[in-house]
């Protein structure tokens, strides 16, 4: 509807341009069409409030502002009908249309693009609280930054509010977010999770993050290179591109995430056990003591990690490296780490037994796909590295949601779904996919690390 009404207003304003600037008009004329076009549109604006759409609260502030403009131009028209004066010329005319659609734009695109998701509702006992900082890493030189500086790394904490008395008590969850993602990807995820007691981290990974913030207070946006060759890789069948190269680029990919997700999973078990921040943390808030009070309450003999996309597989790939990790989640990411190199022409896949509990979202589309293709794909002497993975599991479940696509396992569809539709995002509805999906990861982390009860999956939900 926003498109709609936006396309509405604009073509009006466009064809005022055009008959403003067309010959033997006088001023008075152009006053008298511009007032026309004015409560012409000014009647686009009040059927748009009236109807459910359009009631809805993001939008009708938006609405209301632009009927007030209207009026506005309306009464200041009509002050100046009497008036003589030289009709407008036609750079004048043109002006003042692109002028008019840049203010219409800014006003109604973000309203319509963005729905003002304020979350979903949680079912733990616990206020949820945030606060965040950034870690910096002296080991290591930021591949990205041309001046050699240290690669940082923000962690956003979600934690039950009541912390005292909770000593060791809460398990730990760190997420990963997916290639251009950002931290609040899986809000109500983490949000879920810190009401029924747990501290959940999730990171940002600077320059493969659509954007983040750096101890500078600067905005650090997607790299253009990691982005056009994550794009070009998943436009083409990546099985066509040479395999090493591929390999390569996958490497790379992953040995820079595990690095950021492995430094901060030290950094928190150094800190929570030691009672101190040493020098790798910043906190722009002075909020130390409030991160020190988090860190007492967890629990790190039970850690798990998850994400979405390539967090996912930097998850999945951590949790083969690390003997601290409990248990792991992948929300629908190909698992790149589980590449071992080329060989004939073919990507090589581990084979060694996945011993950490894993769990698998796959989205509808991808599961079919497999489903169908799988046993042909083997048979070509090919391995998709999330098949040997979870076959060679030794406690493994894979599952997925009817009628899905990639971005289905995030919130971004219940933010904007115009983004969502754009990036992958099937007929499901989302807030009801993102309910079930967080009811499943917190029975499976219930289970595995706080000891309650034996967890079971449906394949298909």
């Amino acid at each position: 509807m926003g498109l709609a009404v936006f396309v509405l207003l604009a073509a009006l304003e466009i064809a005022l341009a055009v008959w403003t600037c067309a010959k033997g008009r006088d001023g008075s004329q152009q006053r008298k069409a511009r007032l026309f076009v004015r409560a012409i549109q000014l009647v686009v604006v009040a059927v748009a409030l009236l109807v459910p759409a359009g009631q809805k609260w993001r939008f009708v502030p938006v609405l209301c502002f632009l009927a007030l403009l209207l009026v506005i131009a309306i009464i200041v028209t009509l002050a100046k009908r009497n008036k003589t004066g030289k009709p407008r010329k036609a750079a004048g005319a043109i002006a003042s249309c692109v002028a008019c659609v840049l203010v219409m734009g800014a006003l109604l695109v973000p309203a319509f693009v963005f729905t003002g998701y304020a979350g979903l509702p949680t079912t733990g006992e616990y206020q949820v609280a945030e606060t965040s900082a950034i870690l910096v890493d002296q080991s290591r030189t930021d591949p990205f930054e041309q001046d050699g500086s240290a690669r940082e790394v923000p962690v956003h904490f979600y934690y039950p509010a009541a912390t005292e008395d909770h000593a060791g008590e809460f398990p730990l969850v760190v997420f990963s977010h997916g290639a251009f993602g950002y931290y609040q990807s899986n809000t109500s995820t983490y949000m879920e999770l810190a009401s029924n007691g747990y501290v959940v981290v999730a990171l940002d990974h600077p320059h493969h993050a659509f954007f983040t913030t750096d101890t500078d207070g600067q905005t650090v946006i997607v790299d253009q290179g990691f982005l056009n060759t994550a794009l070009d890789i998943s436009s083409q069948d990546a099985t066509k591109l040479d395999p090493q190269e591929l390999f390569a680029i996958y490497h790379g990919w992953m040995e820079l995430r595990t690095a950021d997700m492995g430094f901060v999973l030290d950094e928190l078990e150094s800190a929570g056990q030691s009672g101190a921040l040493d020098d790798s943390w910043f906190m722009a808030d002075n909020n130390g003591d409030e991160i020190l009070s988090i860190l007492g309450t967890i629990d790190y003999s039970k850690i798990g990690l998850m994400g979405h996309s390539m967090g996912g597989a930097t998850s999945v790939q951590l949790g083969r490296e690390r003997s601290d990790v409990t248990a792991v989640i992948d929300l629908d990411g190909t698992m790149l780490g589980e590449y071992t190199g080329a060989a004939g022409g073919k990507l090589t896949v581990n084979e060694e037994p996945y011993t950490v509990p894993i769990l698998e979202f796959v989205n509808w589309e991808t599961y079919n796909e497999l489903a169908e293709g799988m046993e042909e794909f083997r048979a070509e002497g090919s391995k998709y590295p999330n098949d040997e993975l979870m076959r060679n599991a030794m406690d493994g479940y894979t599952t997925t949601v009817r009628d899905t696509q990639h971005m289905d396992f995030t919130d971004l569809p219940l933010l904007s779904p115009t983004l969502g539709n754009l990036l992958g995002s099937g007929e499901r509805d989302t807030e009801e996919t993102m309910t079930i999906v967080n009811s499943v990861v917190l029975d499976f982390f219930d289970c595995y690390l706080k000891g309650q009860g034996a967890f079971s999956v449906q394949d298909v939900y």
